[in-house]
């Protein structure tokens, strides 16, 4: 694939959905488990080799935590490498924009505020609400995905009912 935007699509084993992230966090992910398979396992070993030094290893608190930070640990670079194992990668400039779905940004209206803010769907891996960034299995993901511009919906938030207009849609990086 040449040029554009790409992002990366995961298959979430759990929820058996995919969960949508960029070529960025699909890096820092690999740097992370980089990160945990030297350095981490490496610390941890020394940790238990530690613990071995102080003798019988039947009633050894400080080789047992080890052993179980250990277990801990294999647990998350397991975790890591499935992520990347799945990962599918999506050109952003296929996402279209009569339609929210996924990556796109969409301008919203407030009808009993007027307030007009805007929100990227992203997956759940990336929401940050502080960024705007809102998880397509929120309460306003959910229902704002599939919706078109002039569209007017009720959601049901924690804080009571919501009603949005759609005002614009285009893509996350446009």
């Amino acid at each position: 694939m040449c040029g554009g935007s790409y992002f990366i699509i995961i298959k979430n084993e759990m929820a058996e959905q995919p969960i949508y992230i960029s070529r960025e966090r699909y890096k820092a992910i690999e740097e992370e488990l980089h990160e945990m398979k030297s350095h981490g396992r490496l610390e941890i070993a020394k940790m238990i080799a530690e613990a071995r030094a102080h003798g019988d290893l039947s009633e050894n608190s400080e080789y047992d935590a080890a052993k179980q930070k250990q277990q801990l640990h294999e647990y998350k670079v397991m975790q890591l490498e499935m992520k990347l194992t799945n990962a599918k990668i999506l050109d952003e400039s296929e996402i279209r924009t009569d339609k929210i779905s996924i990556l796109s940004t969409v301008v919203v209206k407030n009808r009993k505020t007027n307030a007009t803010l805007a929100y990227t769907l992203v997956s759940e891996e990336e929401a940050d609400f502080d960024q705007n960034r809102i998880s397509v299995i929120s309460p306003i993901g959910k229902a704002l995905l599939g919706k078109n511009i002039g569209d007017v919906i009720t959601i049901n938030v924690p804080a009571g009912t919501i009603m949005l207009e759609v005002m614009e849609i285009k893509r996350s990086l446009d």
